[in-house]
């Protein structure tokens, strides 16, 4: 268990699973842990600093257990050490992608593929309690926690969570899959052969169309990509159920994003300006909405 009085640096170099003396390097690019590298006998590893977070529903039981099923099914690295607080995986040399990375209409191929396998083969190497991801109770909780924490946001929450209703009630029965449910680019690398997937602090069962509107939402993808996404994952052209689904769950996947950057605000340490962050997905939000409302006359 971590001692306290020990600076993170330092904690991480002296775990038990180095075969020598190591220096652990900060790894820049995170918004929700803090990372390092670690180099030890000819090895790189990534460990990260990730203790629960209750205030994002995040577990580490979850997180592990994701991780080692992940890395069963061929799609991440390595778990080889964990303790309460701290996660080591090996580093995969690649390219970490970005925005532009996803939108590649050869990359989007890969990644369907890739959402498909990891959706359909995970719950055969889960171990344990796995958790679900329903987003609509993760709103609820986190309007609660914004509420006590006297954010201030308060006065946009109850338009929000109106909203949030109005989606929950228009979605409709759902397909249950194992889901990712953060498919932010930096979550996906590129080793030059093959696409793998990291980081599952909030995976956990949902519906396969929250993954495929969060990739959308998170990576700006084109309407007429959007299209091609749904029609290769589901093996069928639409329909407009289809679509009306899909564009609830990608409004509820940024209302999500929006009211996880407002919680942030009052709870993380990390050096990430939360507060625009806020407004750029409040923002993204309302535009997504207003064309949901729209296109299918939601009330």
């Amino acid at each position: 268990m971590r001692n306290k009085n020990i600076d993170k640096k330092q904690w991480i170099e002296a775990l038990p699973c180095w075969q020598g003396k190591v220096e652990a390097q900060p790894l820049a690019g995170g918004i929700t842990n803090v990372n390092f590298t670690v180099e030890d006998s000819g090895c790189k590893y990534v460990a990260r600093l990730c203790e629960d977070i209750p205030v994002h529903q995040v577990k580490q039981f979850n997180v592990i257990s994701a991780s080692r099923a992940a890395h069963a099914i061929g799609v991440s690295p390595e778990v080889v050490y964990s303790e309460p607080g701290v996660l080591v995986i090996r580093y995969i040399e690649g390219n970490t992608f970005a925005e532009a990375d996803v939108q590649k209409p050869e990359n989007l191929q890969q990644i369907v593929t890739l959402l498909s396998h990891f959706h359909t083969e995970m719950p055969k190497h889960l171990r344990g309690p796995a958790l679900v991801f329903w987003v609509f109770q993760i709103l609820r909780d986190y309007a609660h926690t914004l509420k006590e924490g006297r954010s201030r946001h308060l006065n946009k929450l109850p338009r929000l969570m109106k909203v949030a209703e109005i989606l929950e009630k228009t979605l409709g029965p759902i397909d249950l899959v194992f889901g990712h449910n953060d498919l932010l680019a930096a979550n996906i690398i590129d080793d030059g052969k093959k696409l793998w997937l990291i980081d599952f602090d909030y995976a956990g069962f949902n519906s396969p169309l929250f993954d495929l509107a969060n990739l959308s939402s998170n990576n700006q993808l084109s309407q007429n990509q959007e299209s091609w996404l749904l029609e290769t994952y589901y093996r069928c052209p639409p329909t407009d159920n289809l679509w009306q689904a899909y564009y609830v769950m990608k409004c509820a996947s940024i209302l999500r994003e929006t009211l996880w950057s407002m919680v942030s605000e009052l709870h993380s340490a990390i050096d990430f300006d939360y507060s625009q962050y806020s407004a750029k997905n409040l923002e993204h939000f309302d535009q997504t909405f207003e064309k949901l409302h729209a296109e299918f006359n939601l009330s």
